[in-house]
């Protein structure tokens, strides 16, 4: 039987504040194999997309073509950047300590990575192992394959399912799953355009803490009351 109810959260840019660190991850790897330019206004463009999808959408955007072999290498410093400064996002703790509904990992990175985030930032005992990647589904985000996976894996029925997402590509990928988005902004790659974007895309609502998005879950018939986040 189908659980009543699934909150399916992203990793990168939700539950952790990464992407400014993945930007200065793939602009340090593409300068040390001899390309430049692929700096914070072209990561900004591949947000939401798995590693191999980024790599294409650089290519296409700036004509480098990074090196098969060297693959690794972008996981490689971002762990370091990683294990070194990665935080989770302001009032994600208290939230989740609070939210008495199933919940979910859905991310465009790898098992490895993920695990990792949630290792290095307390929040991995919040999930246990609901955690589930593009690299296992055919198509990553913005296609809706890893959202019905985890909906299918975690019991849940797509119309029960919250996606909290912060990439227009994740947002259309949670709408063409059926299941209801809401787009986060809180994260330190935020810009004036984003909860535009996300709205564009198909945000049922914007919520820029924690608090807000307690908030619309409550509205939405996901929470009897709004999850507490700490201001």
């Amino acid at each position: 039987m189908a659980r009543s109810k699934l909150i399916i959260f992203d990793c990168d840019g939700v539950l952790v504040d990464s992407e400014p660190l993945a930007a200065r991850a793939y602009e340090r790897v593409y300068e040390k194999h001899g390309m430049s330019g692929v700096g914070a206004d072209i990561i900004a463009q591949c947000v939401g997309m798995k590693q191999s999808d980024i790599i294409v959408r650089i290519r296409d955007l700036t004509g480098h073509q990074f090196p098969e072999h060297a693959d690794d290498d972008i996981w490689a410093e971002t762990k370091i950047l990683f294990t070194e400064e990665l935080k989770s996002t302001h009032g994600i703790v208290p939230f989740l300590d609070s939210l008495g509904v199933e919940r979910c990992v859905a991310s465009s990175s790898s098992v490895e990575r993920i695990n990792h985030s949630l290792g290095v930032t307390g929040l991995a005992r919040f999930f246990g192992a609901s955690i589930y990647s593009s690299a296992m589904v055919r198509r990553g985000k913005p296609a809706p394959d890893i959202f019905l996976h985890a909906a299918e894996k975690m019991g849940a029925n797509p119309a029960d399912c919250v996606v909290i997402e912060d990439s227009p590509f994740g947002i259309e990928g949670a709408v063409a799953a059926g299941m209801t988005a809401i787009g986060y902004t809180g994260g330190g790659h935020t810009y004036l355009e984003h909860g535009a974007r996300l709205t564009a895309r198909g945000a049922a609502a914007i919520c820029a803490d924690w608090n807000e998005v307690g908030l619309q879950l409550a509205r939405l018939g996901f929470l009897k009351e709004s999850a507490g986040a700490a201001g």
